[in-house]
Formats: C-alpha cells, sequence, structure tokens
C-alpha cells in the first residue's frame, strides 16, 4: 500500500522527530534556570566585559597595545576559567565553564579553551546546543550558575 510519505515526503518537510527541542536537551541539561545551556546574550556579554577590563588594564600598564589587551585577556580566562571555571565576565553575567559531566573544567580545559577562543573562528562555530568549537574539543559547557 502506498501512503503519503511515499509518493510526496517533499510535502512533509524534513524529518526533524530527533532534533532537540531547546539548547543542551540533548546533554540532559534543563531547558531554563540554573544548569541550563548559556544563550548567546550572556556569552557574549561576558566576552564583553573580561574584553573590556583588559582594555583598561592594557590602557593603564601598556599604552593600550593589542598584543597586551589580548595577552591580558588570554591570561584572565586561563587562570580562572581553569581554577574557578569563570572569568570575572562570567561570574558577572551568571554562568560558568563546567565538564560534561559536570565537574569543574580544570586548567588544561582553561589553557585549551583560551587559545581556541583567542583564534575567534573556534568560538563562533557553534552546534544546535549553543557550543562552539572550542567546548567540543576539551568536552566543557558554558551552563547558568
Amino acid at each position: 500500500m502506498v501512503d503519503r510519505k511515499d509518493i510526496g515526503s517533499w510535502l512533509s518537510g524534513p524529518d526533524t522527530s530527533n532534533i532537540s527541542k531547546f539548547p543542551g536537551q540533548r546533554l540532559g541539561l534543563p531547558e531554563s534556570g540554573r544548569g541550563s545551556m548559556a544563550r548567546a546574550g550572556r556569552r557574549i556579554l561576558a566576552l564583553c566585559i573580561d574584553w573590556g577590563l583588559s582594555y583598561l588594564i592594557a590602557i593603564a600598564f601598556f599604552d593600550a597595545n593589542p598584543n597586551a589587551i589580548l595577552a591580558i585577556f588570554a591570561a584572565e580566562q586561563m587562570v580562572l576559567v581553569g581554577t574557578l571555571g569563570y572569568s570575572v565576565g562570567h561570574r558577572i553575567m551568571g554562568i560558568q565553564v563546567t565538564r560534561l559531566d559536570g565537574g569543574p573544567a580544570g586548567l588544561l580545559a582553561g589553557v585549551v579553551r583560551t587559545l581556541l577562543v583567542c583564534l575567534v573562528i573556534p568560538a563562533i562555530i557553534v552546534d544546535a546546543d549553543h557550543r562552539g568549537l572550542h567546548d567540543k574539543a576539551m568536552k566543557t559547557i558554558l551552563v547558568r550558575r
């Protein structure tokens, strides 16, 4: 017997049965609130805060040298994300970096994530769960605190 799917499956559009309804669902995270995936707005604001602080420090001590700004930003990210799980901007925006199993990110993840964020491209290529390549490489996620 021939049914609609056999004749005109293109009328139904693509199969979306195994696509998650919200970022983080495939990872077992809640849709909203504590422990849910940090959305782009919080991430971008946290990045702006961290970059702005790095810029202010570079103005005060290094005559706003662009390399100094990047080095200060990288040092802040490596040390704070690697040890505490969040940078100053992350803390202000209420987000935190954790491993997929919920544990702390760790120093190695802090260093590698930061190097990839400084390359920019890995951070702007994201999947359906809003995880950038830098997070996927280190098996980390950025969640709401």
